[in-house]
């Protein structure tokens, strides 16, 4: 579990096939205080660390993660998002992050507004996937508020650091990014279909 508060950012140092896997390897800071088995958000993904060394270590994604997320399309030098998991106790900063992407989305327009920005995003909504106002989305592993909710799009505001420190400062137009949906609002979602 996670909180969407991102620790660091990572670069990819190579990418590895094998059969449908796709072995990733990260170099980050956070290399040496990682163990093996250890779950780490990438991009929003939650991917288990299966091998590492003092600067790097390595990740594996099937199939399943690569049809669903744009870890399929990191290159290497791309910058990715990181958070550890969290721990039991600490203080819940962001909101309930799982790690478990729910569909990609497509960054449609960025709007510099006096010190912030503003990043708009469309996604496919026949997955019957929701945005409220002012409720929580996770966009490559980001915990953010929905600044202004439609059927299929959605805004996010971002202040400063966030953009500093996340890498929101790579977007473009047409840059494909992972969306986890607010959890609690999936339950309510199912349970209450049954009524509507």
């Amino acid at each position: 579990m996670f909180t969407g508060i991102i620790e660091s950012l990572g670069k990819i140092k190579s990418l590895s096939k094998e059969g449908e896997n796709l072995h990733i390897e990260v170099a980050s800071e956070l290399a040496p205080m990682l163990k093996i088995d250890q779950s780490v958000s990438h991009n929003g993904v939650c991917l288990t660390v299966v091998s590492l060394t003092e600067t790097s270590y390595v990740v594996t994604a099937i199939k399943e993660t690569l049809d669903k997320t744009n870890i399929g399309q990191l290159e290497v030098g791309a910058v990715v998002n990181l958070e550890r998991a969290m721990k039991l106790g600490d203080r819940l900063d962001g909101h309930i992050v799982q790690g478990h992407v729910d569909q990609t989305a497509i960054c449609q327009e960025i709007k510099k507004q006096n010190g912030s920005w503003v990043f708009t995003f469309t996604y496919d909504s026949s997955l019957n996937n929701i945005t409220i106002e002012k409720g929580s989305v996770t966009v490559n592993g980001v915990s953010l508020t929905v600044v202004d909710s439609r059927p299929n799009t959605f805004n996010v505001a971002i202040i400063p650091y966030t953009y500093q420190h996340t890498n929101f400062n790579t977007f473009v137009k047409n840059t494909m990014v992972n969306l986890e949906f607010d959890v609690i609002g999936k339950y309510v979602k199912r349970i209450t279909q049954g009524y509507l």
